[in-house]
């Protein structure tokens, strides 16, 4: 915890004058997503309010609101930890992607669509898999579909699925070998591009529904076998 907590230190000035609730949660939100707190971890207020500079009031807070958007969970007793997932949460975290996702490329409506903020997440994905960086390659398709989801010009649609994919981030932190998890998606994500630039979005839907089941069965082997040998005695 000493060093995530000295790297925290670096966020302070994220805060400005202002510090809110709200912005430490967003720091501690990104620290999670990006792995900076595991699943499991318990979270210090006294480590974490001394690291960013903000009250005990403000952090507790902020725990609040990240414990209503399903990262944190508190336990009675014994304080505030980065929740784990069950396999159930992961296949409903998928439901709610294939509803929205889904949906959002159905409703795009006549070509030509605004795709380079997609195109740079493809770009992301190529040049972080060519450094052998899979934790990155798993960033850059996070990026991906937070950016096709940025397509229907929704903020409420994005507020959403940022907690989604948040969410998901925490799948993907049990999985012991993100290479074999993330590879297959680079091909397919250049393939959903390619549709969409081409105006094709019936079969960029088409693409999109066969991803996300075949993700969401990959994720929940993998998730499945490796929660359990966790729990194994």
């Amino acid at each position: 915890m000493a060093e995530q907590l000295t790297g925290l230190a670096d966020d302070r000035s994220l805060l400005g004058r202002t510090s809110t609730a709200e912005r430490v949660s967003d720091i501690l939100r990104s620290r999670i997503a990006d792995g900076y707190f595991p699943p499991g971890t318990r979270l210090s207020e006294d480590g974490i309010g001394g690291a960013l500079g903000v009250s005990r009031n403000t952090l507790r807070e902020a725990f609040r609101l990240l414990t209503h958007e399903r990262l944190l969970v508190h336990e009675l007793n014994r304080g505030v930890f980065v929740r784990v997932l069950t396999v159930e949460d992961v296949e409903d975290i998928y439901r709610t992607r294939s509803l929205v996702e889904c949906a959002v490329v159905r409703g795009l409506g006549e070509p030509p669509y605004a795709l380079d903020a997609l195109s740079a997440a493809v770009t992301e994905g190529r040049q972080a898999a060519a450094g052998n960086d899979w934790k990155a390659v798993g960033t850059a398709n996070i990026h991906f579909h937070r950016e096709l989801v940025a397509l229907a010009g929704s903020e409420r649609t994005d507020e959403l699925m940022r907690s989604v994919f948040a969410e998901l981030r925490l799948a993907f932190h049990i999985v012991d070998d993100p290479h074999a998890l993330h590879e297959p998606y680079l091909a397919r994500n250049q393939e959903l591009l390619q549709s969409l630039q081409g105006g094709d979005r019936r079969g960029a839907e088409r693409l999109l529904e066969t991803y996300l089941t075949d993700s969401l069965e990959r994720v929940v082997e993998v998730y499945r076998r490796r929660v359990g040998e966790d729990s194994a005695p």
